[in-house]
């Protein structure tokens, strides 16, 4: 089945692409900054996170430095996140992170990609968004692939790769991650 989720595509060298990698550019400025803060410094990572997505945050955003991504403005994240130690957001396209989400350390959000034809790798770039709904845990060293929606309250297991959408309320784990069973009730 042909994923359906919009694909941001462009050609490099245009004035979109250039954009981009003004944002990329911008990003790469504002994370060492990020990256020599301490938990200790919430209030100050806080607002550097905001100026990083060019947005707010929600209520009870927690991130422990350090943090990568290569264009912030494409992050959106609800209330009550948090967000452990050495995660990486490539945001080419959106990645939205809802409402009580917990992210483990070493968890990365890929929404870009290169086309698989060789003569055309390095002509675009080109994403899909990542959906991370209400009450998520990503555990440890988890992979998200762009075009994918994590549904609201399941468990990702440490050590996954998520290359397709994961029900609400589930258990997934494995290379790809597999749904091992409902959490509902649990």
């Amino acid at each position: 089945m042909p994923d359906e989720r919009p694909l941001r595509r462009f050609a490099v060298r245009t004035p979109e692409s250039r954009a981009f990698v003004a944002d990329v550019d911008r990003a790469l400025a504002l994370t060492p900054a990020l990256n020599r803060l301490t938990w200790a410094d919430a209030d100050q990572v806080t607002a550097l996170f905001e100026d990083l997505i060019d947005g707010k945050v929600g209520a009870g955003f927690r991130l422990v430095p350090p943090f990568f991504t290569d264009c912030g403005r494409n992050i959106r994240v609800g209330e009550r996140v948090f967000i452990n130690q050495n995660c990486t957001f490539y945001a080419l396209a959106d990645i939205v992170i809802g409402d009580d989400v917990l992210i483990g350390p070493n968890v990365s959000l890929i929404t870009s990609e290169h086309p698989v034809a060789p003569s055309q790798r390095r002509a675009f770039l080109q994403g899909r968004p990542i959906t991370v709904e209400r009450g998520v845990w990503l555990a440890a060293g988890v992979t998200v692939i762009g075009g994918v929606t994590i549904g609201e309250n399941s468990v990702v297991a440490a050590g996954s790769v998520v290359t397709r959408d994961i029900p609400a309320n589930t258990l997934a784990a494995g290379n790809p991650a597999r749904v091992l069973r409902s959490i509902e009730g649990a």
